[in-house]
């Protein structure tokens, strides 16, 4: 088999990996459209900040030292203990929901009946806030986030290929566990939609909220329900990017590519984000070893967006969206 196609199924491979990180945080926009109708611009903000906590706990850092240091006139940074990975993974999971819950009562619950913009640019005022807040709250330096996952090239696939093909392909194990995360964390969310009480309850005010209120289900309830599975999701998107490339606030920018994952799959449907991340994932790989070169490289940076933007054209609602229909 020549080495060129060889090759060209390795950038696809990876790009599924890569499309797979992306669906996960389109899931945190999915979950709150959904139930809501409400673009949470903030869901990458949401990612930065589940990881910045969660390194923080991990590494006992004291929150807003900074602030309490100026303040105070102390010197203090850490609390001189460190706590293990899955214990501050429970903790970070307690954080975002008290987060959740926060969102919901000075903010959301507010704006009910609101016209969508409103309720949109209140997502982009949090995002800010609370990125803003991860600064004060735990520094703006990169940090490393160790939490257990294996890294570095599959030694087993490499051999196997090698063998077989004469060609070892290099995929990495970070991105084969966040593959078997991302199928677990969707298969539990669809199980949760359809056979359970609080699922069944969220696609009702998915569909009508006046309707679900008249057979009496709290949107208090399945808003904070559904920001609180939102903030898991963001939380596990967080600790697959954040070990990948470190936590840092450039880690909020992946809400951007999100957004075509999301415009190709659809606004309301799971499966659509993440049959559209791993679209986004394997065609901006594909693209950029296939047409880069000649062009000049660096299409991954606007490959996702163009490919949107025909969607846009042909099928606006998405591969799985609902089709919008108005009478007038």
């Amino acid at each position: 088999m020549p080495e060129q196609l060889l090759f060209a199924a390795e950038v696809t491979l990876n790009g599924l990996m890569a499309g797979v990180l992306y669906a996960l945080v389109a899931l945190g926009f999915v979950l709150i459209y959904k139930a809501s109708g409400i673009f949470n611009y903030a869901q990458g903000v949401m990612a930065l900040f589940a990881a910045l906590t969660l390194v923080g706990i991990m590494e006992g850092q004291v929150p807003f030292a900074h602030l309490i240091n100026v303040i105070f006139g102390t010197e203090i940074h850490h609390f001189g203990w460190e706590v293990p990975a899955l214990l501050a993974i429970f903790l970070t999971v307690i954080v975002m929901i008290i987060f959740a819950w926060l969102v919901n009562h000075f903010v959301m619950r507010h704006l009910i009946n609101q016209e969508p913009i409103i309720l949109f640019m209140a997502t982009i005022g949090l995002a800010y806030f609370l990125e803003g807040v991860g600064d004060l709250m735990w520094g703006s330096d990169i940090k490393r986030l160790e939490v257990g996952l294996p890294q570095g090239i599959n030694e087993f696939i490499d051999e196997k290929t090698f063998e077989a093909l004469g060609y070892g392909f290099f995929i990495d194990n970070l991105d084969i566990v966040a593959t078997i995360i991302a199928v677990i964390l969707v298969a539990g969310l669809v199980i949760f939609s359809q056979y359970t009480t609080q699922g069944r309850a969220l696609r009702a005010v998915a569909d009508d909220h006046q309707a679900a209120l008249s057979v009496g289900i709290s949107l208090n309830f399945i808003w904070v329900l559904v920001w609180s599975i939102a903030g898991f999701v963001a939380l596990v998107a967080g600790m697959m990017w954040g070990a990948k490339s470190g936590v840092q606030f450039s880690l909020s920018l992946i809400a951007l590519k999100a957004l075509p994952v999301l415009l190709i799959g659809g606004f309301t449907s799971i499966p659509g984000a993440i049959i559209g991340g791993l679209i986004i994932g394997v065609g901006e790989k594909l693209f950029e070893f296939s047409i880069g070169p000649l062009i000049g490289g660096a299409t991954e940076n606007w490959f996702a967006y163009v490919l949107a933007l025909v969607f846009l054209c042909i099928r606006p609602q998405g591969l799985f969206g609902d089709k919008i229909i108005e009478r007038v």
